[in-house]
């Protein structure tokens, strides 16, 4: 956020986002899952110039053994963005503390939507890999993480699904380009279960009224129904392509 800055570019022109969008349009979204052979599921995510990949491993053993859980399965999680992926300080290689910190709440919102209880004694490791970033990475890994899920087979919940939400030249919109974020007065990533409309991840950076708080959830939990139309859409289109194959196998 940099709203203080003099020298900042305008960001709303003619009552529009300099991108041509408006107030809550989303960037162009596309999601393939069943992209990577060796793993248990995966998906690849296109949101704007965000390229992302994630890969679902397990539920498989618990190494060191100690750390098992009898009554349900660990869920690890790991996003990283490559080194090539970001010309900032993030972009270099291997975890930094915004990595880790992702890593984290990503763990804690697909621990309340995996249903655990079902692998006791096992480990889930969901990894999310950003390959070309340009705002909103977090959204979209653990987006794109929740389509490797469930191509995983792993059974949840709820897909969750999410969008990022901020003010830009005095204005809320949604779905915020690496532009939008870096001049932008404020950002927050809003992840949501579409099903319950409960929130799973609120982090927010800049100041924003209690109004424009409960705003930016509903816009929010809006456009997270628009992003969970194309998960479904990618799953559908990944079951049809399995059974299509199986079904030439049997031939």
């Amino acid at each position: 956020m940099s709203s203080s800055n003099p020298n900042k570019p305008k960001l709303i022109q003619n009552g529009k986002r300099i991108s041509g969008r408006s107030f809550t349009d989303l960037r162009p979204l596309k999601i393939t899952a069943g992209v990577l052979k060796q793993a248990d599921g995966s998906a690849m995510i296109e949101w704007g110039k965000n390229r992302i990949i994630a890969a679902v491993y397990g539920p498989h053993e618990v190494f060191p053994k100690f750390l098992t859980d009898n009554r349900k399965a660990l869920v690890s999680a790991r996003y990283v963005m490559a080194p090539f992926s970001s010309l900032e300080d993030h972009g270099r290689s291997g975890p930094n503390r915004r990595s880790i910190e992702i890593s984290k709440v990503a763990k804690h919102v697909f621990e309340n939507v995996i249903l655990t209880n079902k692998f006791p004694k096992t480990i889930i490791d969901i990894h999310m890999d950003v390959v070309q970033s340009d705002g909103g990475t977090r959204i979209a890994a653990i987006t794109a993480a929740s389509v490797a899920l469930a191509d995983a087979g792993i059974p949840m919940k709820d897909l969750v699904a999410g969008v990022a939400v901020g003010k830009v030249d005095g204005e809320l919109v949604v779905d915020l380009d690496k532009l939008e974020d870096n001049h932008g007065e404020s950002d927050g990533a809003v992840i949501i279960s579409p099903r319950s409309g409960e929130v799973l991840l609120f982090q927010m950076e800049g100041l924003l009224t209690p109004d424009e708080v409960k705003r930016t959830v509903r816009l929010a939990s809006d456009a997270a129904l628009k992003v969970r139309e194309v998960q479904v859409a990618a799953l559908k289109e990944r079951y049809a392509q399995v059974a299509s194959e199986q079904g030439e196998q049997l031939l």
